[in-house]
């Protein structure tokens, strides 16, 4: 189905560029259905080549550069191509590379599936017009591409962490940050990505109990695994020295500082003030409210998320209001409604229906 959704799109752009220079044809129907057929044809050659190489790659694992000792590394950083906007080339990786779906990417993006579509076929229309090489750089280019390389591994990792829970896409991730913080020692974000992901993964198998939801206070520690969590500070001490703080960092040191025994809310939220000046973004403003809420009293943080914009069909959004009338005392249903309504996982959705109906 998506195979076809591509061929017809890319057979409307196709038919947007040429009819108004070489005139509408006799039958636009039968035009469209040939060039959707055609192009069709030409992606399931392509897909089948790209799994060609894998496969030869795989088992001439040798061969590859030295520079990127890793097959799917190194596609990684070929496919984050410069010329491409970076949510593009961001999504065009995990599509060609870590094998999400288009739905999964929309929703790391927090786009419509229309959207991400548009810009995916942008995407591939731009490597073909200007007939751009998809092949790893040189050494002393490597660095350029990383924040999207970064952003590519985080991603992947996100889709695994569920829920549900997809034990190998999160192994993936993990691996391919401990090559990049390997590889680029030097990169103090590569560092922060891979504190991240292992602060993060740490806590996987307690985020559900019993085919339930757990959130994070009410987490079961002994459950956490705590070498992990050891291995992400490490991770974490190795960036700091280097002096060039970044997102990942910022978020890894909120993680970590969730890993205390006694949480400090009033530093995780002067931390995600950080994070909002180095990444603006609503879902970190979000975030930032959560905290804030704790530290000062879900009052303040129903003040902060009202003034949130841009995240009207985010579950989360609406999740967090709920949680904050409902610390209040107010009535939260119809947010609990709308949080369940929007929640991408069967998981998510029973968890703010028991909310809803007063059962947690």
């Amino acid at each position: 189905m998506q195979l076809a959704e591509d061929a017809v799109q890319d057979a409307f752009v196709r038919a947007a560029e040429r009819w108004p220079r070489d005139g509408v044809p006799a039958n636009p129907g039968a035009w469209i259905i040939a060039t959707a057929r055609n192009r069709a044809v030409d992606l399931l050659r392509r897909e089948r080549t790209l799994e060609h190489k894998i496969a030869l790659l795989e088992q001439l694992p040798e061969a590859v550069d030295e520079s990127v000792p890793d097959e799917r590394l190194a596609l990684i950083f070929a496919c984050c191509h410069p010329a491409l906007g970076p949510e593009a080339r961001i999504g065009l990786t995990l599509s060609l590379v870590a094998g999400l779906s288009a739905p999964e990417i929309a929703r790391a993006f927090l786009v419509p599936e229309t959207t991400l579509a548009q810009r995916l076929v942008r995407a591939k229309r731009r490597i073909r017009e200007d007939d751009l090489s998809l092949s790893l750089p040189p050494p002393h280019e490597l660095p350029d591409r990383l924040a999207s390389v970064l952003a590519t591994v985080y991603l992947v990792f996100n889709a695994g962490y569920g829920p549900p829970v997809r034990e190998l896409l999160c192994a993936e991730a993990l691996r391919l940050a401990l090559l990049l913080a390997t590889l680029m020692p030097d990169e103090a974000e590569a560092h922060g990505l891979h504190a991240l992901l292992l602060l993060q993964d740490a806590r996987r198998d307690a985020r559900v109990r019993e085919g339930a939801i757990v959130l994070l206070g009410d987490q079961d520690r002994n459950r956490w695994d705590w070498e992990e969590i050891e291995q992400g500070h490490a991770a974490l001490a190795r960036a700091l020295p280097l002096r060039s703080p970044g997102p990942y960092q910022l978020q890894a040191a909120i993680a970590a500082l969730h890993t205390e025994p006694e949480t400090d809310w009033a530093q995780i939220a002067l931390l995600y003030g950080r994070l909002l000046e180095l990444a603006p973004s609503p879902v970190i403003e979000l975030n930032r409210a959560v905290a804030v809420a704790f530290a000062e009293g879900p009052e303040r943080g129903l003040e902060l998320v009202s003034e949130i914009t841009g995240l009207d069909d985010y579950h989360l959004l609406h999740a967090t209001r709920a949680d904050f009338l409902r610390r209040l005392g107010r009535d939260a249903s119809a947010e609990y409604a709308r949080a369940a309504e929007l929640a991408p996982s069967e998981l998510e959705r029973a968890f703010l229906l028991e909310r809803l109906h007063g059962r947690t």
